[in-house]
């Protein structure tokens, strides 16, 4: 199950930095605009303490955790739906990705140029936002525009297509988000087809530095309490992130970089909290099968069933299924073995209505 989170955000904010930090791959890095042209991408590890310790239990030889895609795209400056800097290839970029990670900046510092010319966390967001909604509003008035036709003859489909549309153009004219509006379970996979930017998940990335002055550090700050305010009211789902010290620190083993950290005068991970929003972002759940062999995270969507769950191995499991061995991972941890915990009636027989938990052992049956 493959799904892209796009790192957007305006230029010289830190999104290259973050990237290099997430993926330990190497991309250009500059203090000017439109360093970054075209995306780069990478498959990132989603830290979870579960699977290691599945993995120390069977005495595993291999161990895969699950995973999700980070997309770095090159910044977007005010105008970009019309073309501006390199608007059109970056909408493009971004339209592919599955939800959106928009970095924002909240330190200050005289030697890295903010295009700007001042830093105001707001006005960052207001730019990218209004860029993405001024893009999705030229998307909808084009399809309504066509469907026009079909929906003086009457079809339905088209019908239907065009009311949810036109309340997404509202939403979009009064400068909020496609996402805002909610399509009833009809209306759903029409709204869906048109990747509208800003129907997608959207989460914060709060750039700060170490040593440096920060807007968090500060909460009287105006611009961090407008920041704070905006996240509670449109309960948006944010992390904070010193992108420069986790890129410097991106090569370490984890105990080294713990101490680095520290050194440096930083105390959490962002990257791991970032990770893990991501993946929270995208709806996503992990079940677990383990074993000598192997131990491995797999990743499917929230309220996948077992057999659509056994299509994330092989995509025969949804048609062969017959049933699945389940039980808890921490239950299985307690239990000592599967025999101890089938005995205690831990491990359970489902069937195929079973609605697959986050943190599921499971063995297919087909």
């Amino acid at each position: 199950m493959s799904l892209s989170i796009g790192i957007v955000g305006l230029p010289n904010v830190g999104k290259s930095t973050l990237f290099n930090a997430l993926t330990r791959k190497s991309v250009l890095v500059a203090n000017y605009p439109f360093a970054t042209i075209d995306p780069s991408v990478g498959v990132v590890a989603v830290p979870d303490e579960r699977l290691y310790k599945l993995a120390e239990f069977s005495k595993t030889q291999k161990t895969v955790p699950a995973a999700v895609e980070f997309v770095d795209i090159a910044g977007l400056v005010k105008g970009a739906s019309a073309g501006e800097g390199l608007g059109n290839q970056f909408l493009s970029n971004i339209r592919e990705t599955d939800a959106i990670a928009q970095v924002v900046r909240i330190f200050e510092d005289d030697n890295i140029i903010h295009v700007e010319g001042k830093i105001n966390p707001m006005l960052d967001i207001g730019v990218i936002n209004l860029e993405l909604i001024l893009a999705d509003l030229q998307t909808v008035t084009k399809r309504l525009s066509n469907l026009n036709k079909e929906v003086k003859a009457g079809k339905k489909e088209a019908i239907l297509e065009h009311g949810i549309l036109e309340k997404v153009k509202i939403a979009l004219e009064n400068e909020k988000l496609a996402s805002s509006v909610i399509p009833d379970e009809f209306e759903a996979p029409l709204l869906k087809s048109m990747h509208l930017l800003t129907a997608k998940p959207f989460m914060y990335v709060l750039n700060k530095k170490s040593g440096g002055t920060n807007l968090d550090e500060t909460p009287a700050d105006e611009r961090y309490k407008a920041l704070m305010d905006f996240f509670a009211e449109h309960n948006a789902k944010w992390v904070i992130v010193d992108a420069g010290i986790e890129h410097e620190l991106k090569d370490l083993e984890a105990t080294e970089k713990k101490e680095f950290r520290v050194g440096l005068g930083a105390t959490d991970d962002g990257i791991d909290d970032l990770i893990k929003k991501g993946y929270e972002l995208l709806n996503l759940a992990t079940y677990f099968t383990t074993g000598e062999k192997e131990t491995r995270a797999w990743t499917i969507g929230k309220g996948w069933t077992a057999p659509v769950a056994g299509t994330a191995i092989h995509t025969d499991f949804k048609d062969k299924f017959v049933r699945a061995e389940v039980i808890e991972w921490n239950k299985l941890l307690e239990a000592g073995s599967f025999g101890a915990a089938r005995e205690k009636g831990w491990l359970r027989t489902e069937g195929k209505e079973y609605v697959v938990q986050d943190g599921d052992v499971i063995e297919f049956k087909i």
